[in-house]
């Protein structure tokens, strides 16, 4: 219903922020990490926003980058991470880093999240990296076989896989990362393809 808010940003608590358009304002529930992305309150600001409905409210949600965005409607698929999870994880792990994590199986990176144990960070690596695993088998053309998860085919297919835990498609991440330096670490390569794909936007 709403892609994105831009207006005054007039009010923030930690775990939400108030976005002023048309004389109305918006409380977005959000993470720690955009709440430090915005600027000084009276100021101008975008977020990208979701919109949960349930029998007895509207929650907003509202993120400083459509990468964030993605990655908290990505979570929130996953059987047992509901939108508090959702936003304790991303305020932990920026999206690449969660995405690193997913792709490396390192599950107890996620377990530093509040509400977030052993058994739960498990089970968002597990289908998450299944998601990707699925994904790859319709990797483009001109890509290595399994793009979509960590091989011997380099940093770039493990950029690829990070991307698409992000939710993004494989083929938009592959021509992404295909115009990058492979031999660029990881991290790198999922950070400069994040900006890129936001510029488009």
């Amino acid at each position: 219903m709403f892609y994105s808010l831009k207006g005054t940003l007039t009010h923030t608590e930690p775990g939400f922020a108030v976005v002023e358009c048309g004389g109305i304002g918006f409380k977005c529930f959000t993470t720690m990490n955009t709440l430090r992305a915005l600027p000084p309150l009276g100021s101008e600001t975008k977020l990208f926003t979701h919109l949960n409905v349930r029998e007895d409210a509207l929650d907003l949600f509202g993120f400083a980058t459509q990468a964030e965005l993605s990655c908290f409607k990505t979570l929130t698929n996953v059987s047992g991470v509901g939108p508090k999870v959702g936003l304790s994880i991303l305020s932990e792990l920026a999206p690449e880093r969660l995405a690193i994590a997913v792709s490396a199986g390192d599950f107890k990176a996620l377990t530093r999240a509040s509400g977030v144990g052993p058994k739960l960070a498990q089970r968002i690596v597990l289908e998450l990296r299944d998601k990707v695993a699925k994904l790859s088998v319709d990797a483009p053309a001109g890509l290595p076989s399994g793009a979509g998860i960590p091989s011997a085919a380099g940093h770039a297919s493990e950029a690829i896989g990070a991307l698409t835990v992000l939710g993004y498609s494989p083929s938009d991440a592959a021509v992404v990362v295909a115009r990058l330096d492979s031999s660029l670490p990881t991290e790198e390569l999922i950070r400069l393809s994040l900006k890129a794909m936001g510029s488009r936007l």
